[in-house]
C-alpha cells in the first residue's frame, strides 16, 4: 500500500503543478500588452536572451551543417545522388535540426539564465517589493521575458538554418568538389516554402513558447534559497529539453504524417 500512496502523492503533486503552470501561462499572456505599450522592455530582454545566444547558435549551426554536408555526401555518392546534397542539408535543417537544436541550445543558455534570474529576484524579495509598490511582477518582470523568448527562438532558428546551409556548402562544394550550381539548384527545386520553411517556423514558435514558459515558471515558483534556485535551474534544462523533443514528435506527426 505504501507504493500506492506514493503514486497517489506524485499524481496529486503533478496535477497541482500542471494546474499552477497553466494559470501562470494565462496570467503571462494576459499581460503581454505591456510589450506594445513599452517596447523598450522587449528590446532589453531580446538582447539578454537573443543577442547573447547568437554566438553559440552560429557556431553550432556551422558545425552541424558541415557534418551534414560530409555525412550526406559520403552516403549519397554511393548511390550516385551526390547532386541532391543541397536538398538533403536544407530539408534536415529547416524541418528538424534547425528548430530542435536551436530550442535545446536556447534552453541550456537562455532558459537556465531566466530561471536563475527570476529565482534570485524571489530569493532577494525583489518580487515582493514590486507587489508592495503596487507593481504587478507578472506584468513588469515575466511578460517582457516571455515575449522575448517567443520572438528570439524563431529568429535564432532562422540564423541556425542559414549558417548550417552555408556550412554544408563549404564542405560539399569547397572541400569535396561538388558543383556550386548543383548544390543551390537542388535546394531551390526541392524545398517547399509552406511545407518546409513555414512548418519549421511554426515549430520554432511553439518551442519558444514552451521553453520560455517552463523557465519562467520554474524561477517564479522555486524555493527562495540557493538550493531551490539550483534545483529549479536543473529542472528547467531537463524539463525543457524533454518537452522540446516530445513536442517535435507530435508536431512532425501532425505536419508531415500521412
Amino acid at each position: 500500500m505504501s507504493a500506492v500512496r506514493r503514486l497517489g502523492r506524485w499524481g496529486i503533486r503533478s496535477t497541482l503543478s500542471l494546474g499552477a503552470a497553466g494559470m501562470f501561462l494565462l496570467r503571462s499572456l494576459e499581460q503581454l500588452w505591456i510589450v506594445a505599450r513599452r517596447p523598450s522592455l522587449l528590446v532589453q530582454q531580446l538582447y539578454s536572451v537573443g543577442v547573447l545566444t547568437v554566438i553559440i547558435i552560429v557556431l553550432a549551426g556551422l558545425f552541424v551543417g558541415m557534418v551534414l554536408g560530409l555525412q550526406g555526401y559520403t552516403t549519397l555518392v554511393d548511390f550516385g545522388a551526390e547532386s541532391s546534397l543541397g536538398l538533403v542539408v536544407a530539408l534536415f535543417l529547416t524541418r528538424e535540426l534547425g528548430p530542435v537544436l536551436t530550442a535545446l541550445l536556447f534552453t541550456g543558455r537562455a532558459g537556465s539564465a531566466l530561471t536563475a534570474e527570476i529565482g534570485l529576484m524571489k530569493a532577494t524579495e525583489q518580487l515582493a517589493a514590486l507587489e508592495m509598490m503596487a507593481v504587478n511582477p507578472i506584468q513588469r518582470i515575466i511578460a517582457p521575458r516571455f515575449a522575448a523568448g517567443i520572438v528570439a527562438v524563431p529568429l535564432l532558428a532562422a540564423m541556425f538554418n542559414t549558417v548550417g546551409v552555408y556550412g554544408g556548402y563549404l564542405v560539399g562544394v569547397k572541400l569535396l568538389g561538388l558543383d556550386a550550381g548543383v548544390y543551390w539548384s537542388a535546394m531551390q527545386e526541392g524545398v517547399d516554402f509552406h511545407e518546409d520553411i513555414v512548418n519549421g517556423v511554426i515549430k520554432s514558435v511553439v518551442f519558444g513558447v514552451c521553453v520560455t514558459w517552463i523557465a519562467l515558471f520554474q524561477g517564479y515558483t522555486c524555493t527562495p534559497n540557493a538550493a531551490g534556485i539550483s534545483r529549479a535551474t536543473t529542472s528547467t534544462v531537463v524539463t525543457g529539453s524533454l518537452a522540446v523533443l516530445g513536442l517535435d514528435y507530435v508536431l512532425t506527426a501532425l505536419m508531415f504524417g500521412a
